[in-house]
């Protein structure tokens, strides 16, 4: 059992709020103590998946509290080891518990925290796109698939689709235009650099690692979808994003370097089918990514804002498969 924990700093007045928070409400444990003249310091122990539920809780009892301060933190280990919390099975808990169970997975403040840290344009942010697609580059020129994976493991093209997947569930507008403000940059500075390369190196177009990322098949479309999914639901549950960033560029780092040296080579027929294949690697992994979210019950804190943001997630899913639909058939009449 993952665990978590809240510190809550407030005034001394208004602990009264946190104990009605928990007032029908079994946790693992929880210590009070006096932090200054004024403020009373709460921490509280609980399971990882109780712990959206837990702030929702707080932010409704205690935001309108002058001062006061929420921390959560994650807990390496804890002894004794804790027992999860019996709740007592009645007719007004069964909702609640069904509720629940849907949630095993890190808060979305946590989450939200994760993502952002992804997407901020930085010199670093840069440097690792271009390092990226030039070890990709090398890695395609030689036919060495091992340099090719130590590419996708530096490669920053995790944060900026992960996090457009969440901005569409939160219906967060702020987000999802730094998303793609960031997608646009990583994948401009690939495109340009990859270019670069294909125009000043000689080449040969018919070695595998680029003819095989020329054409789209029904195998790629499955590989991006999965690895959309996958990192998605990897980052609901806090597993490292070195790991979980390489599902994802390995569906779109190898392609959009081999697009950008096509281009950069004159070679405009092949560009074309490399181009098709980004953009189809592109919308399947924004379109799992948004049906994870959901499914995994990824939504807003306030009642307005998660029917506001469930209708934009069902009108993004709606236009990423259309235009998943579309490309495919394009493919399909082009190969007939």
């Amino acid at each position: 059992m993952t665990l978590r924990l809240i510190e809550i700093f407030i005034p001394q007045k208004d602990e009264y709020r946190v104990q009605q928070a928990f007032k029908d409400r079994k946790i693992l444990d929880m210590w009070q103590e006096r932090f200054s003249k004024d403020l009373i310091h709460i921490k509280i122990l609980l399971p990882t998946e109780e712990t959206e539920e837990v702030l929702d809780l707080l932010e409704k009892h205690i935001s309108m509290v002058d001062g006061y301060r929420i921390l959560l933190l994650h807990v390496e280990a804890s002894l004794p080891r804790p027992e999860p919390p019996k709740k007592e099975i009645t007719k007004e808990s069964q909702p609640e518990q069904k509720t629940n169970s849907k949630k095993s997975r890190i808060s979305r403040e946590e989450l939200y925290v994760d993502i952002d840290a992804s997407i901020k344009l930085s010199k670093i942010f840069i440097i690792l796109a271009l390092l990226s697609s030039v070890v990709a580059a090398v890695g395609i020129l030689q036919d060495n698939v091992a340099v090719i994976i130590g590419a996708m493991v530096i490669a920053p093209l995790l944060g900026p689709n992960l996090a457009l997947a969440l901005a569409t569930t939160l219906g967060d507008i702020d987000l999802a235009r730094r998303a793609m403000k960031a997608n646009a940059a990583e994948i401009l500075a690939v495109l340009s650099f990859a270019a670069l390369i294909g125009y000043l190196l000689k080449f040969d177009p018919a070695i595998p690692q680029i003819i095989s990322r020329t054409k789209v098949g029904l195998g790629d479309i499955i590989l991006a979808l999965a690895a959309g999914s996958a990192a998605t639901l990897s980052m609901t549950t806090g597993v490292s994003s070195t790991l979980i960033g390489v599902m994802v560029a390995v569906a779109l780092l190898p392609p959009l370097v081999v697009l950008g040296m096509l281009l950069g080579s004159g070679n405009w027929v092949l560009a074309t089918g490399a181009g098709m294949l980004v953009l189809v690697n592109l919308i399947c992994i924004n379109l799992a990514g948004v049906m994870t979210f959901w499914i995994q019950g990824i939504q807003p804190r306030k009642l307005w804002e998660a029917g506001r943001a469930t209708k934009a997630t069902k009108i993004a899913i709606m236009l990423w498969t259309l235009l998943l639909i579309a490309l495919v058939l394009i493919l399909f009449s082009q190969r007939v």
